[in-house]
């Protein structure tokens, strides 16, 4: 049997690139997956193809009342969550002197005050099972200053590493693992979309591996994250950026 079947796994951020490539390997793996995001359209198409294995969940994560009413209704429905992926997250890339309180507020209210939400949530159910996986999202830009990101948004994926370290201290001795993966330049929209054919060549002439991640990869490394085989692993932040930055 699978050793993750039926676990309860939320995704936040599902609708994303990045998220429903966890989704799609967290389903395949047996798990029932709850999937977050602000806009429900963004995950129908998984909720089409995985039925009752998923549950869509539209869900501001900025309202700690709603992340507290979304965690309510998939312990209603599924029981106590075994996995938690903070993966959702905006982007800024404004620079300091530009960088107004309100934005700065915003960022941090998506990027880490939510994956704080949640993890309080989901933390009673996992301590009272022994056995639990906190996997969140970092970036490459928490250990460069941003290379290209802005102020807030690489101060906020550094408190996602110093959040990532807390957890893993605090609930090691219950069986609760707590880790991120720091990825950089993933092929998502930002990078397809966003960035002119110029800016592209000259990004993948930085990457020593000379292309830019796939989404599966940044799944992949997920689901060791979450697999029983990874309990001994926690407090560590996985890069994922193709050698751009070595440490």
């Amino acid at each position: 049997m699978n050793p993750l079947q039926d676990k309860v796994a939320v995704v936040t951020g599902a609708g994303g690139t990045m998220g429903r490539a966890v989704v799609d390997a967290l389903v395949a793996q047996g798990c029932c997956v709850a999937m977050v995001d602000l806009h429900e359209a963004s995950m129908a198409d998984a909720a089409r193809r995985f039925g009752a294995r998923v549950m869509a969940l539209a869900c501001d994560i900025r309202d700690v009342a709603a992340v507290t009413q979304a965690h309510a209704r998939i312990v209603e429905v599924w029981g106590d969550v075994a996995i938690l992926v903070n993966n959702a997250g905006v982007l800024s890339n404004t620079k300091i002197e530009a960088t107004t309180p309100e934005a700065w507020r915003d960022v941090m209210a998506v990027n880490i005050d939510a994956a704080m939400v949640w993890s309080r949530c989901v933390v009673p159910g996992m301590k009272a099972a022994h056995w639990g996986r906190i996997v969140n999202t970092g970036s490459l830009a928490s250990k460069t200053g941003g290379l290209t990101a802005g102020t807030a948004y690489s101060v906020s994926k550094g408190a996602i590493g110093a959040l990532t370290f807390s957890l893993a201290r605090e609930l090691a001795p219950h069986g609760v693992t707590a880790n991120a993966v720091a990825p950089a330049y993933v092929r998502t929209p930002m990078v397809t979309e966003q960035l002119t054919e110029a800016q592209r060549q000259a990004l993948l002439q930085q990457i020593p591996v000379g292309r830019f991640c796939e989404p599966e990869e940044f799944a992949h490394v997920v689901s060791f994250l979450v697999s029983p085989m990874s309990g001994f692993v926690t407090g560590e932040i996985i890069d994922l950026n193709g050698g751009l930055h070595m440490d």
